[in-house]
């Protein structure tokens, strides 16, 4: 299908994205590794072209949360490692793991005993093809403070020598998950890299040496360099944002360039009326005209992703003009309103950019009005919306 035909669409820019990506690794020593995390259709882009773009602009791993996102992308041709962030038990999951060459994060001793016996079993049974005779890599994940994942970091000790002595399993990384890395209070923060570090100090106990050790998220990777290790883990940063204003302050001092946001979202006009002073507009008429007025329709609403807490509140542009104009009454499902009464050359199939790159509408604006994280707003364009790629 043509893009004029598209009643609405998302446009990614991978240049940003391999731009963001040489960006970030400009913080780091030559020796540290990107990991670029593409999890949830890389929030929102297009995990494969996403992955292939990271890739070309020196990240050296990819993080997904579920197998299915894993092997989306071994199937389409991509050969890098790629952890899997999330908990994974079931035998079929375990088995996918390791004939794609995945690599689990491991979160208990009982989910470590789990994978062990069935990675047996399997190649008992020459049920798992690729990879007989040879462990899985894995990933053990402490936790020093998320309360989300992994064995506590007071129980490490134990969980380390576990997995450790198990022969289908070999310890590949291990690692922490920040939870308030983004806020300028690091208290929080060098408690659970203290943590963490008691943990790595086992490891010489045991005289284990994982290949990899890491702790940073995006704003992990922002905040504090003792924080690098051996890889980062860029979620946020990749698609163009700071995980916080002061971070953002923070950095202009040492990147030689921005971030650039890589999505756009767009929509056609399909109608074009003129309303009388008192007129009502949209569900529950909480916008009335204070004036005689011009508005256009615009294909998409909430069910494509734009929320129906910023009505009244949005502000969009329309063609190549640079001027935004007003979001007007309730957005609906499928359509919304936006007032032209300023831009008489408006017309049948002219393009809405409803989320831009400019501060008045793009993701940080969008969390900002509803009160949420942009993370969000990124992740919400649902797949009705085509991705198309800019390279």
């Amino acid at each position: 299908m043509l893009k004029q035909n598209y009643r609405a669409w998302v446009e990614i820019d991978l240049s940003a994205i391999r731009h963001n990506i040489r960006t970030l690794k400009s913080l780091l020593s030559d020796s540290k590794e990107l990991m670029a995390v593409v999890k949830a259709d890389a929030y929102g882009h297009g995990a494969i072209a996403v992955s292939q773009a990271v890739l070309e602009a020196g990240a050296t791993w990819l993080g997904v949360a579920t197998i299915v996102e894993g092997v989306q992308l071994r199937n389409a041709g991509i050969t890098a490692p790629i952890l899997i962030l999330g908990a994974t038990n079931s035998p079929d999951e375990i088995k996918a793991i390791a004939e794609n060459r995945l690599q689990p994060t491991i979160c208990t001793i009982d989910q470590a005993l789990s994978f062990n016996q069935i990675l047996n079993e399997a190649w008992e049974e020459h049920s798992v093809s690729t990879v007989i005779n040879s462990p899985v890599l894995v990933h053990l994940k402490i936790d020093t403070g998320m309360s989300r994942l992994g064995t506590s970091w007071q129980e490490a000790k134990d969980f380390i020598k576990l997995v450790h002595s198990l022969p289908y399993l070999k310890i590949h990384s291990i690692y922490s998950h920040l939870a308030t890395a983004d806020e300028s209070d690091q208290t929080i923060l060098r408690l659970q890299h203290q943590r963490f570090k008691q943990v790595i100090s086992l490891l010489k106990e045991f005289n284990i040496q994982p290949h990899l050790i890491h702790i940073a998220n995006t704003a992990g990777m922002m905040t504090n360099s003792d924080l690098h290790y051996d890889l980062v883990r860029c979620g946020l940063g990749v698609y163009g944002f700071y995980p916080a204003p002061h971070l953002k302050i923070h950095l202009k001092t040492q990147l030689k360039e921005s971030l650039r946001p890589a999505m756009q979202v767009k929509a056609r006009v399909t109608q074009v009326k003129n309303i009388a002073a008192g007129t009502g507009v949209s569900y529950g008429y909480s916008f009335i005209a204070p004036k005689d007025m011009r508005i256009a329709t615009v294909a998409i609403g909430y069910a494509d992703g734009v929320p129906r807490g910023l009505s009244n509140q949005l502000f969009v542009t329309v063609g190549d003009r640079s001027e935004p104009v007003a979001q007007v009454g309730t957005i609906t499902m499928d359509q919304c309103l936006i007032d032209v009464t300023d831009v008489p050359e408006v017309k049948i199939g002219d393009v809405v950019t409803i989320l831009g790159n400019s501060e008045d509408n793009n993701a940080d604006r969008w969390a900002e009005i509803l009160g949420t994280i942009s993370w969000e707003i990124l992740c919400g364009f649902k797949h009705r919306l085509p991705r198309l790629m800019r390279r």
